[in-house]
């Protein structure tokens, strides 16, 4: 029985989501690239913080940086992936706004 489960789960994985088995031998390529991906998009709002000395302003400035980067990123998600660039855009942008959002107020709730 789960033997047939997995070739179940192998057939699914291929023909109804598109997914190939990963090349090992790519393994470390992947996770540089991964690795690489959040250090340069986890900067992004931080560097505000380091060329802008008043912590009240470089906020400003780090939430417009931010969703701009999240604007661009979600067009070219949408561009590459063949759906709507705009509306990937836009989804990407109200997706990370609203998580920084929800972890802004999770801070102020539990550190007044």
């Amino acid at each position: 029985m789960l033997g047939q489960s997995n070739k179940v789960l192998t057939w699914l994985c291929r023909f109804e989501l598109g997914l190939e088995k990963p090349d090992p031998r790519r393994a470390l390529h992947s996770a540089l690239t991964i690795a690489v991906a959040y250090i340069l998009g986890g900067a992004v709002p931080l560097l505000p913080y380091i060329f802008i000395p008043k912590a009240s302003d470089a906020v400003v400035i780090s939430v417009v940086v931010t969703l701009f980067a999240l604007l661009v990123f979600g067009f070219a998600k949408g561009y590459f992936t063949g759906n709507k660039p705009i509306r990937s855009a836009l989804e990407t942008a109200l997706i990370g706004a609203i998580a920084s959002a929800a972890a802004f107020g999770l801070v102020k709730a539990f550190h007044p």
